[in-house]
Parts: C-alpha cells; sequence; structure tokens
C-alpha cells in the first residue's frame, strides 16, 4: 500500500544556494536577499519552478545565491528575456532582480514594455541612486547636485521617479520597501507574489561604499516617524511619532497637504484614506519627498487585470477554434509548394 506523504516544508536556508555571497560588508543588498529567501519559505513555493532573472549590476548577482532556477542575463535585458521565459512555461513563478541604472537606464525601455503589458512576475528595483559595480558613476535616480566620477562637478540631471515611471507606464501593483525594514519588506513581497500580473516593488538600499547615507534623512532612526508613511489600504494616511500628522486633499486644490490632528479644527475625519486602486492617489503619493512630505512606502497601487499570457492564450485559443480542422497529412502530401492562407 502506498502512503502520500506531504512535501517537506522547506525552510530559508533550503533558498540558500552554495555559492559565497560577494557583495560589500554593509551592503544592504544582503538584507534584501534575507527577506527574499524567508518569504518564499512563508509562502511555499517550490524551487524548481522558481526561476531569478538579473541584468548586470551588484543587484544582478542574486541569481547566484538562491537555490532556485536563475539566469544572470545582459544589462537592461532582464525584463525582455523574463517575458519570453513566461510566455514559453507560463507555469514558472518568475522574480527578476534589477538596479536603478540596470532598470531605468539601458533597460528602461524593457522595463516599460513588461509593466504595459502585465506580464506575470515579480520585479524588483534595488534603487541605491548610484552605479555601485562600475564604482559609482550617477545613475538616473541619482539626486542634482550628485558628486561622482561621471559628475565631479555635480550632477544636473533631473531624477527618475521610480514608482512614478511604473505608474505612468501602466503597472498594476507598484509597492516600496526599504532594506532596512525586515519586518516590512517580506509582508510587501508577499503581496507581490499574490497579484496576480507585472508586480512591480522599489527597494531603497543603501550603497555604502558609493553612495552611503543617501536615504538617511527618511530611514534614519531619529527621522523615520516623521518622515516615512506606511500605506494600508482602508486605514488613514497618518504617521509621526506620536500619530499626529495625515495627508488630505487641501481644500479647494486636487494637491495633497501634511496637516496635524487637533490643530486649525483638523479632526481624524479629515484624513485621506488610502485606496490602493486609485491609480491617481498612487501618482501623488509616489511623487511625495522630504522635507514637504513624507516617504510612502507600502503598497502604493494594487488594481488587477489581465494578464499577458491569459490574453495570449484566449487569443491562441479562439484562433484554434475559428479554425478549420487541419490534415497534417494532407498537406504533406500536396506538392513541392503550399499555399498559406
Amino acid at each position: 500500500m502506498n502512503v502520500a506523504t506531504p512535501p517537506e516544508k522547506l525552510t530559508a536556508k533550503d533558498f540558500t544556494s552554495d555559492q559565497e555571497v560577494r557583495w560589500c560588508p554593509g551592503c544592504g543588498d544582503y538584507a534584501i536577499l534575507k527577506s527574499v529567501r524567508g518569504t518564499l519559505a512563508d509562502l511555499g513555493v517550490e524551487r524548481h519552478n522558481t526561476v531569478f532573472i538579473s541584468g548586470i549590476g551588484c543587484a544582478a548577482r542574486f541569481p547566484y545565491y538562491m537555490e532556485t532556477y536563475g539566469f544572470h542575463t545582459i544589462h537592461g535585458r532582464a525584463p525582455s528575456i523574463a517575458t519570453g521565459l513566461k510566455i514559453a512555461n507560463p507555469d514558472l513563478d518568475i522574480w527578476v532582480i534589477s538596479g536603478d541604472g540596470d532598470a531605468l537606464s539601458i533597460g528602461g525601455n524593457h522595463l516599460l514594455h513588461l509593466l504595459r503589458r502585465n506580464v506575470d512576475m515579480q520585479f524588483l528595483l534595488f534603487n541605491n541612486e548610484i552605479y555601485g559595480l562600475t564604482k559609482g558613476q550617477y545613475s538616473p535616480t541619482s539626486r542634482p547636485g550628485t558628486r561622482s566620477p561621471s559628475t565631479p562637478l555635480g550632477s544636473v540631471d533631473n531624477p527618475v521617479s521610480a514608482a512614478s515611471f511604473a505608474l505612468g507606464a501602466g503597472s498594476r501593483f507598484v509597492a516600496r520597501s526599504i532594506d532596512t525594514l525586515q519586518k516590512h519588506m517580506p509582508p510587501v513581497l508577499k503581496r507581490a507574489h499574490q497579484h496576480a500580473g507585472a508586480s512591480f516593488v522599489e527597494i531603497f538600499q543603501n550603497c555604502i561604499v558609493y553612495n552611503d547615507g543617501a536615504f538617511g534623512h527618511f530611514t534614519g532612526r531619529d527621522v523615520a516617524a516623521e518622515t516615512q508613511i506606511d500605506v494600508v489600504h482602508g486605514e488613514p494616511l497618518v504617521f509621526g511619532a506620536e500619530r499626529d500628522k495625515g495627508l488630505r486633499v487641501k481644500p479647494g486644490t486636487m494637491e495633497l497637504e501634511v496637516v496635524t490632528i487637533g490643530e486649525g479644527g483638523v479632526s481624524t475625519d479629515d484624513i485621506l484614506v488610502h485606496d490602493e486602486t486609485n491609480r491617481t492617489l498612487a501618482s501623488m503619493l509616489a511623487s511625495m519627498e522630504p522635507p514637504h512630505f513624507p516617504v510612502a512606502i507600502g503598497v502604493l497601487y494594487c488594481n488587477p487585470g489581465p494578464t499577458y499570457v491569459d490574453s495570449l492564450r484566449s487569443q491562441s485559443e479562439a484562433v484554434r477554434k475559428a479554425a478549420p480542422k487541419a490534415d497534417m497529412n494532407s498537406l504533406l502530401c500536396s506538392g513541392h509548394t503550399w499555399e498559406i492562407g
């Protein structure tokens, strides 16, 4: 008699490869790697069905450190290769790992099409606002004034907001987290995995060598409560050490403003409630920056729609049903030439 034995639950260690992790000591990538391994174990995913695909950069070493399938591809093209893989085998659980330079510079066009097509996979963008692997040149997300080997007098470029870019490209899931928030990141990753379609997650990640402290103005322990707002669907948009600050729509405008509850006649009823299905609100949250606004983290936008692979399947099935039955033997024996109708 055969007895069915349930598979043993995997742990984070089971998703750890035998490769030496070769990031700089203190790099934020270590914390992200830990969160992803733990998240996969909690989700109970199957290693043989999981694939990590990356481009070029420090973050792109990620597939080596995961005990799953992986593909270290070429600069900026990870979204294209991941799309092809998903179409070829829709059952695969695909995670794309990319840095801000890899994803938003040479890979910007490829990322745009991944998001607008809504290809079912998770895209994690590690944003450290610098090119780390090639020794500290400024990147598309670097702030004006950034001094680097390629901008010794300071960058004059206007930076790209990764979350705003994703929303503008038509992404139906946009979220944010921070490398040091080990309790915050796993739930965000789980939400991204749960979403059917392209899930875009921007992770603010410190580069300790070439851009150390770039996010200290809102990630530092002494300022985080006043400079971060964790947005949760259906809950008021409040923040602050005393939870006494909030966001509301400025009267007579379509703009957000920060108010203090209990001052100037402001009550909790005036505070905006987060609606993650509202793209306009998500765009406003994505654009907020200190010192006038807190940085929004959590799920900014989630509004599922038809996925790319499902649409392709539906189209193919419709064509098959409408087409007459084909006789391959008759076709092969029909002569030296075939007419394609």
